[in-house]
């Protein structure tokens, strides 16, 4: 094993320190069960402040809502296992249902809240009467905890969460304005549609980081508003940058060098302009970029050709991608501001609600979440039942042990192996457990021995979390001990008790990843299909007229694109999941999005884009379905409302409705012959 690094020892250090603060404070206070406090004190443990302060949050209150509903509900159904056990998986899986549709870490607020109720409520079902003295206790225990970690997490030596989340954006930064080089350069150094798609679950990965900017201890959380604002940037990029590379190499192999060529000098700044140092403010390049394109965009006419409509489309994406870099430089300059104590005005007054896309409008897959539910249902009841039926006296350890593992690993497409692994550094922990339960603590008598014996096995641990590729051995071996030692707090440390102990957790442990694996495993391909499908679908619902903002639709887009890059790269026999292009999915949903908005201000011409957009609807609807009949009628619809658009009036809302119908016929039919603007007048 490599020597710890100095950020991992102070870590372990720190963590080590929040848990014994923890148990001196129970024991010293005289709360009854100091160990709880010790466990949560490394639950909440993170190696910066910020995750640290939100997950503590979370978990008081998911502690806080899992106590309060066993206080009402065990003395009600206390005469009634049978019924309190099926009350407290409903409430554990209702409860995982819902955590499964916040993608963010508020999510644990309620995962918590689910499996708190068994953790309280299974050990009491005999001593029913005194489950508010041990819901109390429990939450009593978990706020210390909550309350200890975050201080000394906090206060000594506080690694900011911002540094990092800053140099991840600026990655993201990078990587798009590589993109661009390659895109708009036709000799640029063009990386695959994996490398694309990574982007793609970048920009997805700092939304959800970024939700821990609020609780951190830099300056940057004071820059929220920027931070997300230019996450909303990026989002957006991918389907401007993907269509302008995809318009540009049409433009080659229709043989229009002289077309392309015209467009070089331009490309060539564009590029130069995203090359300018971060401190240089782009503004007014931009503008004179926006006259140029201006320039060469062609003009309307009712025989603008394919090729024309093709330079249209480019223009009007090329001068938002010119937007975009733009906004991108002046919000990230906002944040350099704004980290050094001098807050620009105008990022307080950015509007929040408009820059901010809300975590519903991620990907959301309500039958997974159903699914997970449903397992976790099952395997608590069959815990449940097992222990009614034998009358096993420490029987109960077995649902709790599984509700918690069902809820752990449930937005894995397969948590069984997961679970396997728990079920197995479990039982590696179970040694020192003994040693630690069954022949040091009984020996101790004061606290400064207790830390001490602790110290040796717990430091060491503790640089072990914080390595994320020893986290998930290390959690489950520190997980055992800490919940063996909690056998001290309730009197029951003798070698029977343990054995019970142990045997249930096993268990649980087993009977969670069997009944995980028969309910709830899927593979990579069907998790694949199904988010291709949900592309589809809404697409379907856009053609339908659903509503939906850019910002939003782009940021659920990008979501599932980078969700597909783990899957897709896993799945490589599967040729119908390789064959598809998520990306064109996202430039047709962009283009149909823009559509829709400037439909109202096309006038005469909007009547030939309604029988389109049901064709599209239904396209999209009956997906992976190929129906050659409809395709034809979709391509025919496509052509004649070029042809309408044509004819209306000569303006910007004209303009960018026959740039988004051009991207919709080139990522449709890239294959199909050249549109035809004189077979419209013979007809």
């Amino acid at each position: 094993m490599k020597l710890a690094t100095r950020a991992e020892l102070l870590f372990s250090v720190k963590s080590f320190a929040a848990a014994m603060l923890a148990v001196y404070i129970s024991m010293h206070i005289g709360l009854p069960r100091p160990f709880w406090s010790m466990m949560t004190a490394y639950i909440c443990a993170a190696p910066f402040a910020g995750p640290t302060r939100s997950k503590g949050l979370y978990r008081a209150g998911g502690t806080i809502l899992g106590g309060t509903m066993v206080t009402f509900v065990v003395p009600q159904l206390s005469n009634s296992p049978e019924l309190l056990s099926l009350v407290l998986a409903l409430w554990i899986g209702g409860c995982l249902f819902v955590s499964l549709l916040d993608r963010t870490p508020r999510s644990y607020l309620l995962m918590l809240a689910g499996y708190t109720a068994g953790l309280i409520a299974f050990p009491a079902v005999n001593d029913p009467g005194a489950i508010f003295d041990i819901a109390l206790a429990r939450v009593e225990e978990i706020v210390l905890g909550v309350t200890c970690a975050t201080l000394v997490h906090s206060l000594v030596l506080p690694q900011p969460f911002g540094p990092v989340l800053l140099a991840r954006l600026d990655h993201a930064v990078r990587d798009a304005q590589h993109w661009i080089r390659d895109a708009l350069n036709p000799a640029g150094d063009a990386r695959s549609a994996s490398d694309r798609r990574k982007l793609a679950g970048d920009i997805t990965e700092l939304r959800l980081m970024s939700t821990h900017l609020p609780f951190d201890t830099s300056h940057l959380r004071w820059t929220g508003r920027a931070v997300n604002a230019l996450q909303e940037r990026l989002a957006q990029f991918v389907p401007i940058v993907s269509g302008i590379e995809d318009r540009l190499a049409a433009l080659r192999n229709m043989g229009a060098a002289s077309v392309s060529e015209h467009w070089s000098a331009l490309l060539k700044d564009v590029v130069a302009l995203t090359d300018n140092p971060k401190e240089v403010a782009i503004a007014r390049q931009g503008a004179l970029l926006y006259e140029r394109i201006d320039e060469l965009a062609p003009q309307v006419h009712r025989e603008l050709s394919w090729s024309g409509m093709i330079e249209l489309n480019l223009a009007a994406r090329l001068r938002r991608l010119v937007d975009i870099c733009v906004e991108t430089r002046a919000l990230r300059q906002h944040i350099d501001a704004g980290v050094s104590g001098r807050l620009p005005a105008e990022v307080r007054r950015l509007p929040d609600l408009l820059n901010k896309v809300p975590a519903s409008a991620l990907h959301l897959d309500y039958g997974m979440a159903a699914l997970s539910a449903f397992a976790a249902v099952v395997a608590v009841l069959l815990c449940c039942a097992f222990w009614i039926l034998t009358g096993w006296p420490g029987g109960a350890t077995a649902p709790m042990m599984c509700a918690v593992l069902c809820c752990f690993f449930s937005t894995q497409d397969d948590p069984a192996p997961f679970i396997k692994s728990f079920l197995a550094w479990t039982v590696y922990s179970i040694p020192a457990s003994a040693v630690y339960l069954l022949v040091l603590l009984p020996a101790i008598h004061s606290f400064e021995m207790l830390v001490l014996v602790c110290a040796p096995l717990f430091l060491v641990l503790g640089v072990l979390l914080a390595r994320p590729a020893t986290f998930g051995r290390a959690m489950p071996f520190l997980f055992g001990i800490c919940g063996t030692l909690a056998m001290i707090d309730t009197h029951n440390a003798d070698m029977v008790t343990f054995t019970n102990s142990m045997l249930s957790q096993v268990l649980g442990l087993t009977v969670a990843a069997v009944t995980t694996r028969v309910v709830r495993s899927v593979g990579a391909a069907w998790t694949a299909r199904r988010l291709l499908k949900a592309g589809w679908n809404e697409l379907a619902r856009l053609g339908g007229g659903e509503k939906t903002t850019l910002p939003e639709f782009s940021a659920r887009m990008v979501d599932r694109i980078g969700l597909l890059t783990p899957r897709l790269a896993s799945v490589g026999s599967h040729q119908d999941l390789q064959a598809r292009d998520a990306l064109r999915d996202l430039r047709i949903g962009l283009n149909m999005t823009l559509l829709q908005q400037v439909r109202p201000q096309l006038g005469r011409g909007d009547a030939a884009l309604s029988p389109l957009m049901t064709q599209l609807s239904q396209h999209f609807a009956r997906l992976p379905a190929v129906d050659q009949t409809g395709e034809t009628q979709l391509l025919g619809a496509l052509d004649n409302a070029l042809r309408a658009t044509c004819e209306g009036a000569h303006d910007a809302f004209q303009r960018e409705a026959l740039a988004a119908l051009t991207g919709i016929r080139r990522d449709l039919f890239p294959a199909a012959a050249p549109y035809e603007p004189t077979v419209a007048l013979a007809h």
